[in-house]
């Protein structure tokens, strides 16, 4: 098998050395060998799928070799599309990084897709992303507002924030600022149910969740984890922000979604005696040594951003 796998690489290197090779080509066969298929390559690189489909198919004319296999499923990587791949990828970066380098100080362009929470991104980030397309105004920012955890090397992103405790992934993070929240639920609730005051009290009672998520608290100075149940389940911290305000349990929510409810009464907070422990806010990116200089001006933006909001983040537990 070897012996027919180095010829084919020798074949592959020496038309690519023979070509001519296009790097708005080779950055586009890259988007649609990760995406799967044209059109979400499309939607990645904000043009039309004819576009797509025409750098494609100059790319395999000058290089004289099918990269993709195309049906109605998509696209899938040919044997020689799959070892073009990662020579094409190994450029585009080097690609960036010296365009980066030779930009006027201070310049940003191309494309910055970025994935943000929808619970609170849009009243919480969305000005700051505003201010970073004000300042470079020959880059292209994409924002999708999102509360599922999006795979950003799969999925094409350049970053994203993520809130709450991050689990343990071989993503890079930079912490951008803190959030506080807390235990809440209605006064109906705690009429109908009583309030609980130890962690395991609060395990016989109904949980509102997004999920499976574990819960922590603080007792003194020790963090403690709370695995609560619930058949009320939401993605969405809004959401859950309604399901407590009807009586159905008992939610651990950012202090922006709740403080006007508390205020008027409509939740009260609950077990104040084991606070969650602060969590944090996060610019999240792929693994590389060094981030993209457009990464990191947005995450200083970002810092400076939430240092000055009145209102801290927040954001229902990871």
């Amino acid at each position: 098998m070897l012996s027919a796998v180095v010829p084919f690489r020798g074949e592959l290197c020496r038309r690519i050395g023979n070509a001519e090779l296009d790097i708005e080509e080779l950055q586009t066969f890259v988007e649609v060998a990760d995406a799967g298929g044209v059109s979400s390559a499309a939607l990645r690189l904000g043009v039309s799928k004819s576009i797509v489909s025409r750098r494609l198919f100059r790319l395999e004319a000058e290089l004289g070799v099918q990269l993709l296999a195309r049906s109605t499923r998509g696209a899938a990587l040919t044997e020689a599309g799959a070892t073009f791949r990662d020579y094409a990828a190994r450029v585009c970066a080097e690609i960036d990084v010296a365009r980066e380098t030779i930009l006027p100080a201070g310049e940003l362009r191309g494309r910055l897709r970025v994935s943000a929470p929808l619970s609170f991104g849009p009243t919480h980030f969305a000005s700051a992303f505003a201010e970073m397309a004000r300042r470079h105004p020959q880059l292209h920012i994409q924002t999708c507002y999102s509360d599922r955890f999006v795979d950003l090397i799969a999925e094409g992103y350049d970053c994203a924030i993520r809130v709450g405790y991050l689990q343990d992934s071989n993503l890079i993070a930079r912490r951008i600022g803190p959030i506080y929240g807390k235990l809440v639920a209605s006064p109906e609730y705690v009429k109908l149910h009583g309030s609980p005051e130890t962690p395991e009290e609060l395990v016989a009672h109904e949980a509102l969740m997004q999920g499976t998520e574990a819960w922590q608290l603080m007792d003194g100075d020790k963090v403690i984890t709370v695995r609560p149940q619930g058949r009320f389940k939401a993605d969405n911290g809004t959401a859950l922000v309604s399901a407590a305000i009807a009586g159905l349990g008992i939610a651990y929510l950012p202090d922006w979604l709740t403080h006007e409810y508390v205020a008027s009464g409509q939740l009260v907070p609950i077990m104040t005696r084991h606070p969650p422990p602060p969590a944090g806010a996060y610019v999240i990116r792929p693994p590389g040594q060094h981030p993209a200089r457009k990464i990191r001006v947005l995450t200083e933006l970002l810092i400076e951003h939430c240092n000055r909001s009145p209102h801290p983040a927040g954001a229902a537990p990871a």
